[in-house]
């Protein structure tokens, strides 16, 4: 049974199951979603833990479907926790996994917490996630995208008893919050705390969050290719300078940007005799992705995606070292003027 992220709580409320799996890589998320289950079970008698960390091929997994159906000695209930950074449990994994959900739907005495990384749609249809989906709770714990950031943050203040001022002013104040702390969860749950321990409940206006929030943002090539998708100027620039401060690798960059410029000329073409719709499916492009794409092929004429072709293979030579005489020599420079070239070709008009 699937549980949004944000029902949880209210689902632990009504009472526990003795299975629970979350997926997901935000280790924010992950840790405040799992001590939700650890408090529940707590309170419900569970007061023995184990844990078990999945490394490796030659993992014993009999220890772990020992503890899953073993009566606790110390304790009327216990709860069992396995982790597997990997996601991949492999072929005796699988097995295990698929026995362990078994045993613990018929097992009250003991809480089985497993937990994952964010997994792929094959590993979602696989047999041993199944098991656990049918004999238990999943909980995908999706990551805070850009767009519901300044909400997400809004809700965590409101938490600690503070807002910040109604209207255009606050936008501003919660916008300039997110471009702090964006690609960084963590870091944006400790610097709204801090604001909780530096002011008052009640109102917070730009001035005072300005002073205390640090720079913590974590940019991500991939996600500067969405953003060059969504015709964001000034975040796509913004993201540049961060990914160079971070002394992210200029071919890595480059390789997000033309992946999407070969598609969108890929797209366009192919588009030229079929709907763009079926285009799209018929070369995987889903999802948030395919959303961007539908928005921003019309509006591309097919010589401008051709020379955005040249462009990103005379780029690709820059950040490996060879010179161009119409471009920048700094791989980084380069980098800003392609991007944004795409960027400002994609913006809404």
């Amino acid at each position: 049974m699937q549980v949004p992220a944000s029902q949880l709580q209210a689902h632990l409320q009504r009472g526990l199951r003795p299975l629970y799996t979350l997926h997901g890589d935000d280790p924010l998320l992950q840790q405040e979603a799992a001590d939700a289950i650890r408090a529940a079970a707590r309170a419900q008698g569970h007061t023995e833990r184990t844990v078990f960390t999945v490394a490796g091929a030659h993992f014993d997994w009999s220890a772990v479907l020992a503890a899953g159906g073993a009566l606790s000695l110390f304790a009327d209930k216990q709860l069992v926790e396995v982790r597997i950074p990997s996601g991949k449990p492999g072929k005796d994994g699988s097995q295990a996994l698929q026995r362990l959900a078994e045993v613990a739907a018929g097992h009250d005495s003991t809480l089985t917490l497993v937990l994952l990384p964010r997994l792929d749609a094959a590993t979602l249809k696989g047999a041993w996630f199944a098991a656990l989906d049918g004999h238990g709770v999943t909980v995908r714990l999706d990551p805070v995208e850009r767009p519901q950031l300044p909400g997400w943050i809004a809700q965590r203040l409101q938490a600690q008893g503070q807002h910040v001022q109604a209207g255009e002013a606050g936008q501003r104040t919660l916008a300039f919050v997110a471009d702090r702390v964006e690609g960084n969860l963590l870091a944006a749950h400790q610097e709204i705390q801090k604001l909780g321990l530096l002011y008052p409940p009640g109102e917070l206006d730009f001035a005072q969050v300005e002073s205390a929030v640090l720079n913590v943002a974590r940019y991500d090539p991939f996600k500067l290719a969405e953003a060059v998708l969504d015709g964001q100027p000034a975040r796509v620039q913004r993201m540049l300078d961060g990914l160079q401060a971070e002394g992210e690798a200029p071919v890595l960059v480059h390789w997000a940007l033309s992946e999407d410029i070969r598609a969108l000329h890929k797209v366009k073409t192919a588009a030229a005799g079929k709907p763009l719709p079926m285009v799209l499916r018929e070369l995987r492009i889903w999802g948030p992705r395919e959303k961007r794409f539908e928005r921003a092929v019309p509006r591309l004429a097919l010589p401008q995606l051709a020379q955005w072709l040249q462009d990103a293979h005379t780029v690709d030579g820059i950040v490996k070292g060879l010179k161009h005489p119409a471009w920048p020599h700094d791989p980084w420079q380069a980098l800003h003027r392609l991007a944004l070239g795409v960027c400002q070709a994609c913006a809404l008009r």
